[in-house]
This record gives C-alpha cells, structure tokens and sequence, in this order.
C-alpha cells in the first residue's frame, strides 16, 4: 500500500472514531464515555485509539468540533435563518452528553494554556459569523428592521444560548427554544422601532 493510501485510511479510520465517540458522548456522556467502549466498537484497541489523537481532551475537542460540522451541514446549511439556529437548539436535547461536554469545556477552555482554548475561539467566531449572516439575511429580506446593532445581538444570542444550556442541564424543564424564541420576536419588534 503506498504512503497516500495509508494516509486516506487513516484519516477513515480517524473520521469514524470522532462519529462514533459522538454518538457515545451523546448516549452516556463525557464522564462516562470511555476509551475502551470506544476502541472497541471501531475495531481498535486503547491504544491503537490514542495513536490517532495525542490526548483524551484533543479526542474530546475533535467531537465538540465534529459535532459543530454536523449540526451545520443538518441544520443551518440548509436552512441560514435563526429557525435554522433553533433546530440545532432543539436538537440538543437529544444529545444532553454533548451539551454537558461542551458547557465543562467551554468554563475550561478559560483556563490560560488550556488545550481547548483555541477551539472555543474558533468556536465563537464561527458562531459570530453565522448569526451576522443570519440577521443581515434577515435584514435584506426585511424581517430584521434596520436599527438592530448586529453585533451586539449576535453576542446577546449566543450568551443566551449558552446560558439556556447550563440552565437545561440543571432543569430539564427549562424549555430553551421557546425562550430564544421570545428573544428573537423581540429582536424582531425592537429592530422596526424609530432609532431614539
């Protein structure tokens, strides 16, 4: 096998692993997600696990960064609007282990030097650029009055969203799309009113 096709099935054999710890994540949760569950169910051992991923927190990063591909290719690919942002929001609660991941990560990843720190930079700014694509979409089409401040909504937003998931976490009550929904209808009536 030439060096090319080693490397093609090794970046297979990584791609699987990060699907499937996904779904692991998703099912038991970080904490209880273990590598040994995960070797196996890709056909590896432990350490033939660890050889594609130089730590268990670079492992985990690369699920939070898998999980923000596919909620983008499912849900805002195809629909750039903040309904878009809901169903990734409403999706969540299907996947309470990769909320938590993220929510313990993220309150981490504050820590200078901390391994996750440069995929929650990344993380926000893509966010950022999502959700101004979304309101100035919004915008053109006229829904979004013109004296929204974009970038301080876009910021709210996303503070919201993050919120509403440690909230969620806690209370499983708390019914995080009815509440970003709310904001964004006062998005909606605040943007048309006369600049003061």
């Amino acid at each position: 096998m030439t060096a090319r096709g080693r490397y093609a099935k090794g970046i297979a054999k990584r791609e699987e692993i990060l699907q499937v710890a996904l779904d692991v994540v998703a099912e038991v949760g970080y904490r209880k997600a273990s590598n040994r569950e995960i070797a196996e169910r890709v056909g590896l051992t432990q350490p033939g696990l660890m050889h594609y991923f130089s730590s268990r927190e670079e492992l985990y990063m690369e699920v939070l960064r898998a999980k923000d591909n596919r909620d983008l290719d499912r849900f805002l690919a195809p629909d750039l609007t903040f309904d878009g942002w809901l169903a990734v929001i409403a999706h969540n609660v299907s996947v309470p282990g990769l909320v938590r991941l993220f929510v313990e990560f993220s309150a981490e990843a504050t820590i200078p030097g901390h391994p996750a720190n440069e995929y929650f930079v990344e993380h926000y700014a893509g966010a950022r650029r999502l959700l101004t694509d979304v309101i100035e979409r919004a915008q053109a089409s006229g829904d979004v009055g013109p004296t929204v401040d974009v970038p301080i909504t876009v910021d709210i937003i996303i503070a919201v969203s993050d919120g509403l998931q440690m909230q969620w976490l806690l209370d499983s009550s708390v019914d995080m799309v009815e509440r970003l929904t709310r904001l964004w209808n006062g998005v909606l009536l605040a943007s048309h009113r006369p600049a003061a």
